[in-house]
Formats: C-alpha cells, structure tokens, sequence
C-alpha cells in the first residue's frame, strides 16, 4: 500500500475535480480499488502502486480538462477511466483543443470520446457519412454543429433537416396543422440543437427565408439537392426504397449525414431497415464513409450507457 498526494492549484480547482457530492472522485476510487485520505487539509490516494498511479494518471488528465475550460462531468470521468484500464489513456488528449463549433452562446463544442473524433473527422473528410450508434452518443448534436459550421464558411448555401416520421406512418396529412406544426414533434431533436447552434432569432430568421429546410422524409422525392447539408436522421426507420430515394437526391456541392440506431427501429413488422441494408452495400465506396458507435461513446448520463450495454447484451429477449 501506498499513499500519494493529489496535486491541484487551488480549492477551486479540486472542487471542479471531485465533482458534485464528491461523485467524480468517488468513481474514481471505485475503478482503481484506491480511497481518499485527507491529512491536514491535504488529499492523498491510497492503494496498490499501480492502481494509485493509475487513478492518478487520470486525475492528470482531468485537470487538463479544466486547465482547458471545460467541465468535468461524471460521463467523462468514466470514460477516462475505461480508456486508462484499455492503456489507452494517450488518447484522451487528441480530444483537448479540437473544437467541433462555438455556440451561439460562445460555448465551445468538443468531442467527448475518440468515437465521437473519429466520427467527426469522416463528416469533414467524406460526401457521405453514416453514423450508427445508440442514443446519447451525440450522433445528431454533432452532425448539427458541422452542418451550421459549413454554413457559416459558406460552403454551402443551405441546411436540409429530414427525418421519417413512422409514428404518423408519414400520413401527416391526417394530423392538423400545417407542415411546420405536423413535422415539430418529429424534428425536436434537430430543431434544439439548431437553436443552441444558431441562436433562437437566427434560427428563425434562416428557416423563414428557406436557408434551414426542415421537413419529412417523402418530401425529398424527386428533388436535386444542391449546395447544402443534408441531414437524415433516424434512418434506421427508413425502407430500402426510402433510403435509396434520400441518397440519390445528392448534388452538386453538397454532403450528406445519416444518423440511425439500428437497435431502435419502429418499422412494421416484416420491414427491414434501409439503414442496415445501405450500410452493407455502400461501405466498400471510397467516398462514403460509415461509422459506428458504442455504448462507450455515450455522453449522457452513466446510467445511460449501463441500459444501451445491457439492451445490447440481451437483444430482443424477454
């Protein structure tokens, strides 16, 4: 057994380190078998050598984390400790000073796994990019932030939003309104992480002159699309033929992201999705790219990641 001191620069700043209610620090202890020993307003870890320096390889990193202005949330402390366990701590760092967007509130926008930077890094690379992965894994948030940046770039000259809307079997026809109001409920994920992009009067301003385009998937028919940022999301719940229809939409300087879950799909029985089926017919084409997360790129609440394993582990059984 040995004890070592934790070294931070200020209260502040060990504060920001053990988290909430100490739940950074505790996770910590519980990953490495290490515990916290507080000896005249100092904090030390005890445990094996190699668990302790382990644990504190990780804090390291951490502090980096808050060196560089970001949080240091519960998700991420996990995720540190998985990759350090991997021995593969060293890639943390690639994750540091590569801003993804700044909100409309200046905040910046960061990968959050190595899955996310690898996901990143085919938008920027390839026409077409398919990111399959569960919820939570930033899929749609991060496919938002490249297509509002290659906006403001002027790489291209508008967004285009769809998604299908099976709930409504795309019978929106049925439901009142009109096609703003029919879409909303089904478009919500895009639609928040737009405003967070763009800010709200920004937002609204570029959908009322046409540059945002949000609408369902079978409205793609028969369209060019030209000059923008195509996005699909929740493709798992496409037929072949939808699939087929939105790829072949693709024009002159534009890129495309499909985003899907292919353990989340809704369609009726008998139905395979068009998403799986793409993904095994495209993948040999060099200029698209196909991606796929884990539960271990998940950033929202631990629990989270601990109910996608277990759905993953156990399939469909009862």
């Amino acid at each position: 057994m040995i004890s070592r001191k934790i070294d931070v620069e200020s209260m502040e700043e060990l504060i920001k380190l053990f988290g909430p209610f100490d739940e950074n620090i505790k996770a910590i202890c519980q990953a490495f078998d290490v515990r916290v020993v507080v000896d005249n307003g100092q904090s030390s870890l005890m445990g094996e050598e190699s668990n302790v320096e382990t644990a504190l390889a990780v804090i390291k990193k951490l502090r980096s984390i808050i060196y560089n202005g970001d949080n240091v949330d519960i998700g991420r402390v996990n995720y540190i400790c998985d990759c350090a366990k991997s021995d593969k701590l060293d890639e943390v760092d690639q994750l540091l000073n590569d801003v993804v967007a700044i909100t409309s509130r200046g905040k910046p926008i960061k990968c959050k796994t190595v899955g996310q930077k690898k996901y990143v890094d085919l938008l920027k690379k390839k026409t077409i990019t398919f990111g399959i992965g569960p919820a939570g894994t930033g899929k749609t948030y991060l496919a938002v932030a490249i297509a509002v940046n290659a906006y403001k770039s002027k790489q291209v000259e508008k967004i285009i939003l769809t998604r299908p809307a099976v709930e409504a079997g795309e019978k929106l026809g049925f439901l009142p309104g009109d096609l703003q109001e029919k879409v909303n409920p089904y478009l919500r994920p895009l639609y928040d992480a737009l405003q967070e992009m763009l800010g709200q009067e920004t937002f609204a301003k570029m959908t009322e002159r046409g540059t945002i385009e949000i609408a369902p998937l079978a409205y793609m028919r028969g369209r060019t699309l030209s000059n923008a940022y195509i996005i699909l999301d929740e493709a798992q719940n496409t037929t072949r033929e939808q699939i087929k229809m939105f790829l072949t939409r693709l024009g002159e300087g534009s890129k495309m992201i499909v985003t899907g879950d292919l353990t989340q799909v809704d369609l009726p029985k008998g139905t395979n999705s068009g998403l799986r089926h793409a993904v095994r017919i495209l993948r040999d084409i060099d200029d698209i790219g196909i991606i796929k997360l884990s539960e271990k790129d998940v950033v929202r609440h631990p629990l989270v990641q601990q109910i996608v394993k277990a759905y993953e582990e156990n399939g469909n059984a009862d």
